[in-house]
């Protein structure tokens, strides 16, 4: 068994202890392959250095945050991960302007799991409650680039103002979704589930099934006779 010692002081300051960062077991994939283990320590040292380093509005007990993912250290304090939050390979989390308020603009919360290569690049807010689960290669997005001025490069004319996006308990978002709102606010309702490559610009109520581009509920989920049954609703 591999682990970091209790919370002792040193040029980190107090360091959390294994309860609070998990500890490192050795196990069969491991065993299997020696690299899995160096990946997850490397992991493990990755999201101690962001705990200890960067200034998170919150960043609670038993996250992990792979050693290869991209966050800027003074965008993070607009960001706040709840416990038990895991972020996978290669995943951006992006807050797209200066605007003065303090509040988090990118929330994820407990028990969240980021799956890899996923964007989430926020403007004003954006809110994932509880164990929300995110397939690879996911896009949520409350803001665009301008492209008013057809005389300027895109690039060089910032971002529009955008909306809010909040993404309610336990939603699945499948392979490649896109959810994406520019004005207003767009609410996943709760225990929903996205298909792959579905495009959500709109508000999904609660225990719907999405799928499409655009996206339509094609299930919903009917508590008399507990099932999921088929449908087809614009919203």
């Amino acid at each position: 068994m591999l682990s970091f010692p209790a919370r002792r002081n040193g040029p980190l300051g107090s360091l959390p202890s294994d309860a609070e960062c998990g500890v490192l077991m050795m196990n069969n994939t491991d065993r299997d392959d020696p690299l899995s283990l160096i990946e997850r320590i490397r992991t493990k040292l990755n999201t101690l250095w962001l705990k200890q380093t960067y200034p998170f509005a919150e960043f609670g007990q038993q996250v992990a945050v792979h050693h290869s993912c991209q966050l800027e250290r003074p965008n993070s304090r607009f960001m706040s991960f709840g416990k038990g939050v895991y972020v996978a390979q290669d995943v951006w989390l992006h807050v797209a302007s200066d605007l003065p308020q303090l509040e988090p603009r990118i929330v994820l919360g407990d028990g969240c799991k980021i799956g890899r290569r996923s964007t989430i690049s926020a403007r004003n807010r954006i809110m994932l409650e509880a164990d929300v689960l995110l397939a690879p290669s996911v896009l949520i997005m409350d803001h665009n680039h301008e492209f008013s001025d057809i005389e300027r490069p895109i690039h060089a004319q910032g971002v529009t103002p955008g909306g809010r996006i909040l993404i309610e308990r336990n939603c699945w978002l499948g392979y490649g979704a896109v959810i994406f709102c520019n004005h207003g606010e767009l609410v996943l309702g709760r225990n929903s589930v996205v298909g792959a490559n579905a495009v959500v610009t709109r508000s999904v109520p609660p225990f719907s099934v999405v799928a499409g581009n655009p996206a339509k509920v094609i299930r919903r989920y009917d508590p008399q006779s507990g099932k999921w049954t088929k449908c087809d609703e614009s919203f």
